[in-house]
């Protein structure tokens, strides 16, 4: 089976990762992953930049570990896949089928409300999904759900407990949306539990991931990292 690491945070671009994007790659190069998806905290969320830049020097930094690690990955022998990570007060989106030049062109994006964005988004043509929908953490002042404006739920998050993953599972079972997973990995190497998608045949773009999640053709998988 072909593994993909769908959830995956590298620094300098996310604050909270705590590992850079070489290091990330060959780490799941070693575990033989077909690819990764390199999805940072977007300019709404934890990103480490500074504040005073435009719009579009945020998007260039913003973009630029991605970039970086599609050069590593030919290097290496792995696919490197463009995702972005939406947040709103602690509950974040996982966006998948939109690049640079499309939030490019797209600044009104960060004076929307959360449920405009992101049903604006699926009408573009990306996949949403809702990320560990039921974390609890200090900073977190309440969950939210947005079943009207997601795909998906991801119901395998392996930084969440067991409880958290739970609930996610009935959320999607309850609202027919499609279950997803991924590690939500920000430390490469010393992330102990990973989880993804996995599939009988690689996925050659965006596209054909969007079209086989959609589809139901790809596998939620879990390990441990020995």
């Amino acid at each position: 089976m072909y593994k993909y690491e769908t959830h995956l945070h590298t620094f300098p671009v996310s604050r909270c990762a705590r590992a850079g994007i070489q290091e990330t790659l060959e780490f799941y190069k070693k575990l033989g992953y077909d690819g990764v998806f390199i999805t940072n905290h977007f300019l709404d969320g934890n990103i480490n930049v500074e504040k005073e830049k435009s719009y579009e020097e945020k998007l260039q930094f913003y973009f630029s570990d991605y970039e970086k690690g599609l050069e590593i990955g030919k290097t290496l022998g792995i696919k490197v896949f463009c995702g972005v990570e939406l947040s709103y007060g602690g509950t974040d989106f996982l966006i998948y089928g939109l690049d640079k030049a499309w939030f490019l062109a797209h600044p009104e994006i960060m004076d929307m409300k959360k449920s405009a964005e992101l049903s604006f988004m699926m009408e573009q043509g990306a996949l949403v999904i809702q990320a560990h929908p039921y974390r609890e953490a200090p900073y977190i002042d309440h969950i939210r759900l947005f079943p009207r404006n997601v795909h998906g739920v991801e119901v395998v998050n392996a930084c969440r407990t067991d409880h958290e993953n739970h609930l996610a599972g009935l959320y999607a079972k309850c609202y027919d949306l499609i279950e997803f997973a991924g590690s939500d990995n920000h430390s490469a190497a010393k992330q102990k539990k990973l989880a993804g998608l996995c599939c009988e045949i690689p996925i050659s773009s965006l596209e054909d991931f969007i079209r086989r999640v959609k589809n139901g053709e790809m596998e939620i998988f879990t390990l441990e990292n020995e």
